[in-house]
């Protein structure tokens, strides 16, 4: 009988991440911050990262979980989510505006300040489309390195500052954690959302939404096709009625820190010496990210019905699943904030590549 091929080593590694992502989570849940088995995880395994540890997450596990954030979050669409478009509206006007002049004002930064190459620049200063971006910038000519480490920077500040300072500061107002998001047991709590317990057909029901909305969303070549097509599905079948369930919490948990150790493991083979000023130079460009979009977060809420907490959520460039967890656990609503980061990465995705080799052709 011919054994199973296990790569061992490669299995230690993810133990050894999953294990500290665990203890970084475990750790914030104990000091009760915001989103802890996200976040911990994912502080706990970039330090680790940093100081040496190659971390590992692959790719085939980090995408199961976000199907399973997927399915949860689509949990939160209810059938009024039609009427609630137009309520949208301006909050959607000012994101594309916002990503128009947050790329702009990057690529400029990045160019003119930190001294990157035309290309690298402009793909670096992208505020979304991690994969997509790299995988441009690599083919028209640009350091790949220096674009990865940005946009794992972007990523790991805005998903991190974020509900530390709705947690902490408090920016979002009153009515937001009174008005929930639609799920029960979701409210304001930083702790992470509640979830209704599974029968035999509810499960059946959302593990189909996870692999027909993942093998679909694929086919139509869809930008973070994993968390777009189960997510698309299980609001189908929520707003239908045809389920009221959601993942269980212990599985919810699982996801989370399994995202946020793969945010963290994306700083392997990286030392704080070689790449100083690199991430100095994020960490400045993003700062300016964040306060563009508190600008236009504050814009929004005067112009709409939107929060100044829903609208930032929805402009600020963070990941589509970390943002929408985020806005879940915090009461938010989900569909809002999901669509909002949906236009904002096609908008990347599509238009930012055309735009630049339009911008190459005519220099």
């Amino acid at each position: 009988m011919s054994r199973l091929a296990i790569d061992w080593p490669k299995a230690r590694a993810l133990a050894l991440t999953l294990a500290v992502g665990s203890c970084g989570g475990a750790l914030f849940r104990f000091f009760e911050l915001p989103l802890p088995w996200l976040l911990g995880a994912m502080s706990a395994t970039t330090l680790a990262a940093l100081l040496g540890y190659a971390a590992l997450v692959p790719m085939s596990l980090r995408t199961t979980m976000i199907a399973v954030l997927g399915i949860m979050l689509g949990s939160a669409f209810t059938p009024d989510l039609a009427d609630a478009l137009v309520d949208w509206l301006d909050t959607l006007v000012l994101l594309v505006i916002y990503t128009v002049t947050a790329g702009s004002l990057g690529f400029l930064f990045f160019f003119k300040i930190g001294r990157f190459d035309p290309v690298t620049a402009y793909f670096s200063a992208m505020p979304g489309g991690f994969t997509e971006m790299t995988i441009n910038g690599e083919a028209l000519g640009g350091d790949t390195r220096t674009i990865v480490l940005c946009h794992a920077v972007r990523v790991l500040i805005v998903v991190f500052v974020i509900p530390l300072c709705f947690g902490f500061f408090v920016l979002m107002d009153p009515a937001t954690t009174e008005a929930g998001s639609g799920i029960s047991g979701a409210g304001a709590s930083l702790a992470g959302p509640s979830h209704s317990g599974l029968n035999l057909r509810e499960a059946a029901i959302l593990l189909v939404c996870a692999v027909v909305g993942s093998w679909g969303a694929r086919r139509l070549r869809l930008p973070a096709s994993f968390l777009i097509g189960p997510m698309a599905l299980s609001a189908l079948v929520h707003i239908t009625g045809l389920t009221a369930s959601s993942p269980p919490d212990t599985l919810v948990a699982a996801a989370q820190i399994v995202i946020g150790a793969g945010i963290g493991a994306r700083f392997s083979g990286l030392s704080l010496r070689s790449v100083a000023r690199t991430l100095a130079l994020s960490l400045v460009a993003n700062a300016m990210l964040l306060g563009l979009a508190l600008a236009f977060s504050w814009l929004g809420a005067r112009l709409g019905g939107a929060s100044l907490a829903a609208n930032m959520l929805a402009i600020a460039p963070g990941g589509v699943a970390e943002m929408s967890l985020i806005a879940l656990a915090l009461g938010i609503d989900v569909a809002f904030v999901a669509s909002s980061h949906l236009i904002r990465i096609l908008l990347v995705v599509v238009a930012a590549p055309q735009v630049f080799r339009f911008w190459q052709r005519e220099r």
